[in-house]
């Protein structure tokens, strides 16, 4: 379904300016710049309205994340909810408009501690197997980007996504952790933070797949 266009869509973007990450290319000199103190930095890709990003923003203040969406009508949502929310957090969250496939331009090596990807779009049709976020050629440039000892932490409602995503994972070498089908029911609930499509999953009796990806030994550049 397309998504309806939202009322003054750049101006509102615009008046969240001080949160997004206006020109991309600033992060391959120094992914720390756009925050004020430098942390281990983390990215979610495909942030939604930003509840995911905004939760974990406040739960984990030791940590920068950048929240990434190539949407920009849905960017106007999640960068309105920040800003509302700035009080309860501390300046440690930044927004990226633009797709995942650039991330190899504009992030330099092992820079990333952590990605979450959380209910991406399983692109279920046929022929469609290379747009998925955790197809093998996606999981090759996570390897690149995440800094040694990091991960993906993964999340999906879709079965077949999270079936694709661990046979492409073990066939690249990858690791696996905290492995469930039924997140909410697993010893790994507890300090979960859920997106808006997970609540809505949830309350439906959806259960939830999730893992933790690490990548295979890394080369010295």
């Amino acid at each position: 379904m397309r998504m309806r266009k939202k009322k003054h869509g750049s101006e509102r973007i615009a008046a969240c300016s001080h949160l997004l990450i206006a020109d991309p290319t600033v992060l391959r000199d120094d992914p720390q710049s756009p925050f004020p103190a430098a942390r281990p930095l983390c990215l979610e890709i495909g942030c939604g309205k930003g509840g995911f990003a905004i939760g974990t923003a406040a739960a984990e203040p030791e940590y920068n994340l950048i929240a990434l969406e190539r949407i920009s009508d849905v960017m106007v949502t999640a960068l309105e909810s920040a800003v509302a929310a700035a009080d309860s957090r501390p300046d440690n969250l930044r927004f990226l408009i633009g797709n995942a496939q650039n991330l190899g331009e504009w992030l330099p090596p092992h820079c990333l501690e952590r990605i979450y990807l959380n209910f991406s779009d399983p692109w279920p049709k046929k022929g469609y197997a290379k747009r998925r976020l955790t197809y093998r050629g996606f999981l090759e440039l996570y390897a690149t980007l995440l800094a040694p000892g990091g991960e993906i932490r993964f999340k999906t409602d879709n079965v077949g996504l999270f079936d694709f995503t661990l046979e492409e994972a073990e066939a690249t070498g990858w690791t696996l952790s905290r492995l469930t089908r039924d997140l909410h029911a697993s010893e790994w609930a507890e300090g979960n933070i859920m997106t808006e499509y997970e609540r809505n999953f949830s309350s439906q009796g959806v259960p939830i797949n999730a893992v933790t990806l690490t990548p295979p030994a890394q080369k010295e550049d």
